[in-house]
């Protein structure tokens, strides 16, 4: 009897073997990448767009490709604030009105500050408000209600952020309780300055409490303090050579529409904006990042329109074709749209119309890809 021996295609045996080599390299050489989420409190679409007819050039919004637009309800509330807003950000959840890092039921659900520490990540904050204010605060606190400020410096203890920079130092040291919660950083590893933003300490955790409160807007004499920070905190991650969380608020768009000021709004857009410079700047020296830029919510209800001044001669309004001026409906937050940008690994994830809390699942996707999972 006779027996053939039918031998494997030894080419496409071959050619599996070289896929999987080059899968478990490619696998080995994956790394984390860096996620910086930037936060303008309370602009819209028409806040944005005044950085293209107020400033000089042509704002850094521009360049951005991947463009979407998030819907900012809360669980409660049409219209959110800037806790609820804050919140479904950074756990994926919708909640109610001046909920901090709890969801509907008050029952707290992890950040995704939180979530990537525990992975090995360093994280940071840069606030214009006090950082117990609702935006940085949903980042690590879990309380009830966002004008529990003394409650929410307590968590800030607990949380081991990194980097830290913003106002509210009077919720550390001023406290009902006489607790002096610096002392208490002071065991873990931080190193605080109340004063000035000085250089950071490479294998400390930095804390920067620059005002017993907010720090001064841009029409009270702010200068350049956001991208200053922001740039700070780029540097200090840098030197720390781990992969890291950074959350950027930039606090006062929002104060802008609550005043119906337009040059204060304007200020604050425009300061933002540099802000996003200095980022980009990082981007393309360390394409292993993603930024997302977006908004809580939207502020006043601006809107960009004809500017229109009085007619010496007819006493009449007469419009000026070549001027733009911003225009408020209220003081208050509305329900408009607010726009979503992103850039770097990941960036494609963020195009379309879709849920604000449906930005950090996209987040947790674009981690998945790098090799970090959350879930």
């Amino acid at each position: 009897m006779n027996y053939i021996c039918k031998s494997p295609n030894v080419k496409v045996f071959a050619a599996f073997l070289m896929f999987l080599f080059e899968t478990l390299i490619n696998a080995q050489s994956q790394k984390p990448i860096n996620v910086i989420f930037m936060i303008g409190d309370g602009m819209g679409v028409s806040q944005v767009t005044s950085a293209f007819y107020f400033g000089e050039g042509k704002p850094n919004f521009q360049q951005f490709k991947y463009v979407g637009l998030s819907e900012t309800s809360s669980t409660s509330d049409r219209i959110t604030d800037s806790a609820a807003g804050a919140t479904a950000l950074s756990t994926g959840q919708k909640t109610y009105k001046r909920a901090i890092g709890v969801d509907k039921d008050s029952v707290a659900i992890p950040t995704i500050l939180e979530q990537l520490r525990d992975k090995g990540y360093k994280t940071g904050l840069v606030s214009l408000t006090s950082l117990t204010h609702a935006t940085p605060a949903a980042y690590y606190a879990h309380i009830k209600d966002r004008d529990w400020h003394e409650d929410i410096a307590l968590d800030f203890i607990k949380s081991d952020v990194d980097f830290a920079a913003g106002g509210g130092l009077k919720f550390f040291t001023k406290r009902k309780d006489s607790r002096n919660l610096l002392t208490d950083l002071a065991k873990k590893n931080y190193r605080i300055d109340t004063v000035s933003l000085s250089k950071p300490v490479a294998g400390k955790r930095n804390l920067y409490l620059l005002a017993q409160d907010e720090l001064p807007n841009k029409i009270q004499g702010r200068k350049d303090f956001l991208p200053e920070a922001t740039q700070a905190a780029l540097d200090y991650f840098s030197g720390e050579k781990k992969p890291f969380f950074l959350m950027v608020e930039g606090s006062f768009i929002d104060w802008g529409g609550h005043a119906t000021n337009a040059e204060m709004m304007v200020k604050e857009v425009l300061d933002f904006d540099k802000t996003i410079g200095v980022v980009m700047e990082f981007i393309r020296k360390n394409p292993n990042t993603l930024l997302v830029v977006t908004a809580d919510h939207e502020t006043g209800g601006a809107s960009i329109g004809k500017f229109m001044e009085k007619d010496d001669a007819t006493g009449k309004k007469k419009e000026v074709k070549d001027k733009v001026q911003v225009n408020f409906i209220d003081n208050q937050h509305t329900a408009a749209l607010v726009p979503v940008f992103a850039m770097g690994k990941g960036e494609e994830l963020f195009s379309g119309v879709y849920p604000n809390n449906t930005i950090y699942h996209k987040l947790v996707e674009a981690l998945k890809k790098s090799g970090v999972f959350l879930k």
